[in-house]
C-alpha cells in the first residue's frame, strides 16, 4: 500500500515554495520607511510614526482605524477572463475607500487568498494587483496568507479577503455628526461598477444576454471582459489632499463610499438624527454601463439604484461655501465630480427630490 503524502491530498508543498518566493518583491516595492524589514517572519511591523524628524506625524490623539473586505463575485469574471492583475487592485479599494471615510490616512494592507491549488503565476498576477492599489494609495503591503485547500474550491476558483489599517487624529475624525441642513452633497465619479453587484451582473449579462467575455459591447466601445474587470477607483490620495489643505477648518463633514446598498443606503449611514438629504438623480453622468445593464436585463430602476452605485462612487457632504474649491481639487487630481444633493432638516432619510 503507497504512503499517503500532503501532494497527494492536493497539496504540493514544494510548490507552495516557488509561489512564496515570487511575492517578496511585490511586497518591498510598497514598502515606506515606516516598515520594520522583517521577511520570513510571522507578523509585519510598521511604525506609526517616522523615525526620522523631517517626515514625523508628531500625532498628538492618534486613533487607529481597520477595515476588511472582499472582491465578491467579481472574480468569476476574472476567472473567465483568465485576467487576475485587477482584482487585486480592487481588494485594497474596498478597503482602503472604506478607511478615507473616516478621514483616515491608510498605513498597512493585508491579504488573505484561499486557491484551490498551488498555481505560482495565478498567485503572482493576483498580489501584483494588490501591490499596485497599495502603491496608488501609499499603504504598505506588510504580508498576507495563502491558503491551499482543495476540498473546499473547485478546480481554478480562488478567493480574497483584505485588511487594512489607517490612523487619523482624533480632532481630525470624520463620523458625519457635524452634517447640518444646507451643507451639500458632492458625487464622485466611479470607474464603472466596482466591485458590488457583480451575482446581478453576471446573471444579466453571462446568463440572460448569452454574452462572452470577449463579446463587444457596442454602447460602451468595449468588450463584457473590459466593462466588467474595469478595477475599482482608489480615493485615499486626492481626498487626503483636501482633507490636509482644510486642516485646521471643519469643512468636509462626512464621507460615504457607495458600495452594495446603492447611494441611499451608503448616504443613510453618516447622517446624524435630525437630517435628511436630497439627491437629484438627473444631476451627473452616468456611465453607459449601466444603462446597457438595466436594458440588458430588463432591470427596474430601484433595483438598478439599490445594486450599483450607477456612477457615484463616494460622495462628500461639505460646507456649501467651499463646495466649488473642492470641486477643483478634485478636478486637478484627474476625479470628475458634480453637486447632486442637499442636506435638509428631517430624520436621517435619503430620497430623490
Amino acid at each position: 500500500m503507497a504512503k499517503a503524502t500532503y501532494k497527494d491530498a492536493g497539496v504540493d508543498l514544494e510548490l507552495y515554495r516557488e509561489s512564496m518566493g515570487r511575492l517578496p518583491r511585490l511586497l518591498h516595492r510598497t514598502h515606506s520607511p515606516r516598515v520594520i524589514k522583517a521577511d520570513g517572519g510571522f507578523a509585519g511591523l510598521f511604525r506609526l510614526d517616522f523615525a526620522s524628524s523631517l517626515f514625523a506625524r508628531n500625532y498628538q490623539d492618534p486613533v487607529l482605524v481597520a477595515c476588511t473586505d472582499g472582491v465578491g463575485t467579481k472574480l468569476k469574471v476574472a476567472q473567465l477572463a483568465g485576467r487576475h492583475d485587477t482584482v487585486g487592485i480592487d481588494l485594497v479599494a474596498m478597503c482602503v475607500n472604506d478607511a478615507i471615510c473616516c478621514g483616515a490616512e491608510p498605513l498597512m494592507f493585508l491579504d488573505y487568498i484561499a486557491m484551490s491549488k498551488d498555481d505560482p503565476p495565478l498567485l503572482e498576477q493576483i498580489v501584483a494587483g494588490i501591490s499596485q492599489g497599495c502603491l496608488e494609495t501609499d499603504s504598505a503591503l506588510l504580508g498576507g496568507e495563502t491558503a491551499i485547500m482543495p476540498d473546499l474550491y473547485a478546480e481554478g476558483d480562488y478567493d480574497l479577503a483584505g485588511f487594512c489599517v489607517g490612523v487619523v487624529e482624533r480632532k481630525g475624525l470624520i463620523d458625519g455628526r457635524t452634517i447640518t441642513p444646507d451643507d451639500v452633497v458632492l458625487g464622485v465619479a466611479s470607474s464603472g461598477l466596482h466591485s458590488n453587484g457583480y451575482s446581478l451582473a453576471r446573471k444579466i449579462v453571462f446568463e440572460i444576454g448569452g454574452l462572452a467575455v470577449d463579446d463587444l459591447v457596442d454602447e460602451c466601445g468595449q468588450t463584457v471582459g473590459q466593462l466588467l474587470l474595469e478595477p475599482t477607483r482608489l480615493y485615499p490620495r486626492p481626498i487626503r489632499q483636501i482633507l490636509q489643505h482644510y486642516k485646521v477648518k471643519n469643512v468636509v463633514h462626512g464621507i460615504a463610499h457607495i458600495t452594495g446598498g446603492g447611494l441611499h443606503e451608503n448616504l443613510e449611514r453618516i447622517l446624524p438624527p435630525g437630517v435628511d438629504v436630497k439627491i437629484d438623480r438627473g444631476s451627473w453622468t452616468m456611465p453607459p454601463v449601466f444603462g446597457w445593464l438595466q436594458k440588458l436585463g430588463d432591470v427596474d430602476a430601484d433595483e438598478m439604484d439599490r445594486v450599483f452605485n450607477m456612477g457615484i462612487g463616494l460622495t462628500l457632504v461639505v460646507s456649501p461655501y467651499y463646495a466649488d474649491s473642492i470641486r477643483q481639487q478634485l478636478s486637478a487630481a484627474g476625479l470628475e465630480s458634480w453637486t447632486i444633493g442637499r442636506v435638509t432638516a428631517g430624520s436621517g432619510q435619503v430620497a430623490w427630490s
